[in-house]
C-alpha cells in the first residue's frame, strides 16, 4: 500500500467528483472518508494514510463544489444533492463501507445511511449532530464569509486559520496551505469551494435540517459512534444526550485537545479512536473499492 493515494474521479449528472485513494492489497473493509463544510479531502490525508497502513483500503472525497470537484451549475449545494452525490460514488465501490463524516460530511452520511439501511456498514459522525449550537455555527460562518476578496499571501492564510483556531499549530510548510486554498488570475489566493456554497437557507430551512438528520437518526441501524472535540463549540452535551436518545446504541469517544476540528487537531488520538471503532464493525476481510 503506497504512502500516497491514487486520484480517483467519479461522475454524476456530468459534475465531476474527485477523492483520493489508499487501495489495501488485503483489506479489512473499505472506509470512505467526507470532509466538512469549507474543507477538502486532504484534512483527511493523514488519517488516510494511517487506516491505509493499518489494511483499510481508504476513499477520501471532495464534495461538490469544493477541491477539485466540479462547481454545480446551478449553484446546489442541497442535503439532497450532496446525498445524491455520495451514493452515487458509493454505487462504483464493490462493497459495503463505513462511512466517516465530518460536519457536513458527517450530516450527509446519516442522512444517507438513515434513508438507506443496506447503504454502508457503519457510521462515524466527527463532531456533528442534528442539534448543534448556532453560536459555533456563526463562527464558522464568520470565519468562511470573511474574505472574499481573497488573501495577499500565503502568510496571511495561515493567519486567518491561526485566527479561527489559535490552539492548532501552524503548518511547518507553505505546501498543506495551498491544498487548501486556490490562485486566482488576480494572483490572490482564495478558498478552495465555490463561494455560491456559502448561499444558506434561513432559520425554518436551518430547523428543518435539524428535523431531517433527527429522522434519520431514528432510522440507523448500524453500529455508530460519536467522536466529539471535547473543546467543540459546535457540538455540547445536550446534542450528544439528543442524538444517544435518538440512535441508542450509539458509542461515545471524546477527544480531549480537539475543536470542531478533530482529526486536525489531534489526529493520533482521532484516528486511535476510528480505528478501535472500525475493528469492532470490520475486523478483516470486508473487501475492497472498485
Amino acid at each position: 500500500m503506497a504512502d500516497h493515494p491514487t486520484r480517483t474521479e467519479f461522475q454524476r449528472d456530468g459534475l465531476s467528483l474527485v477523492g483520493d485513494l489508499w487501495r489495501a492489497a488485503r483489506p479489512r473493509g473499505t472506509v470512505v472518508l467526507l470532509h466538512g463544510g469549507g474543507q477538502t479531502r486532504h484534512s483527511w490525508h493523514r488519517t488516510g494514510q494511517r487506516l491505509g497502513a493499518a489494511g483499510w483500503t481508504v476513499l477520501s472525497m471532495d464534495a461538490r463544489g469544493h477541491g477539485e470537484s466540479g462547481w454545480a451549475p446551478d449553484r446546489d449545494y442541497s442535503m439532497e444533492a450532496l446525498v445524491a452525490d455520495l451514493r452515487a460514488v458509493l454505487a462504483s465501490l464493490d462493497h459495503r463501507p463505513v462511512l466517516v463524516g465530518a460536519s457536513m460530511g458527517g450530516s450527509t452520511a446519516l442522512v444517507a445511511q438513515g434513508t438507506d439501511p443496506e447503504l454502508a456498514l457503519g457510521l462515524v459522525l466527527v463532531d456533528i449532530v442534528p442539534r448543534i449550537e448556532p453560536a459555533g455555527v456563526a463562527r464558522i460562518a464568520a470565519f468562511m464569509s470573511a474574505r472574499p476578496d481573497g488573501f495577499a499571501s500565503l502568510d496571511e492564510v495561515a493567519e486567518a486559520i491561526r485566527a479561527y483556531n489559535p490552539h492548532r499549530r501552524r503548518p511547518p510548510t507553505e505546501q498543506g496551505l495551498r491544498k487548501n486554498v486556490r490562485q486566482g488570475a488576480d494572483g490572490r489566493w482564495y478558498w478552495h469551494w465555490d463561494p455560491a456554497f456559502l448561499l444558506r437557507g434561513d432559520e425554518p430551512a436551518r430547523s428543518e435540517r435539524r428535523e431531517r438528520m433527527a429522522a434519520a437518526a431514528q432510522a440507523i441501524r448500524v453500529p455508530t459512534l460519536l467522536v466529539r472535540g471535547k473543546q467543540s463549540d459546535v457540538v455540547s452535551d445536550e446534542g450528544v444526550a439528543e442524538l444517544r436518545s435518538l440512535i441508542p446504541h450509539a458509542q461515545l469517544a471524546d477527544v480531549r485537545e480537539a475543536g470542531h476540528m478533530v482529526a486536525g487537531d489531534d489526529n493520533d488520538v482521532f484516528t486511535e479512536k476510528l480505528v478501535d471503532f472500525l475493528l469492532s464493525v470490520a475486523p478483516g476481510g470486508a473487501g475492497d473499492a472498485g
